[in-house]
């Protein structure tokens, strides 16, 4: 099942991983706030949490990288 959440996630926008870190952070947060609380069924569910937003923040930086990459490319075919 991870292998294809993987899959799924690489196909997705940059604008869709964005938001899909963003609610992943909030829930986060919102798990964070009930395990203080003392109301959590799954306290290792706080470390996956971790990892999926981890590897979305990974997922993000490369497509930034290809898109410098990119425009990079064209600004030295454009000097030349």
């Amino acid at each position: 099942m991870a292998d294809s959440k993987k899959k799924k996630d690489k196909d997705l926008s940059y604008d869709e991983l964005v938001a899909k870190r963003n609610e992943l952070k909030k829930q986060y947060m919102d798990f964070r706030f009930q395990s203080v609380i003392g109301h959590v069924d799954n306290p290792m569910q706080k470390r996956t949490m971790r990892h999926e937003i981890a590897r979305l923040n990974t997922l993000i930086h490369q497509q930034d990288l290809a898109k410098f990459r990119a425009a990079a490319a064209e600004a030295i075919a454009a000097k030349n």
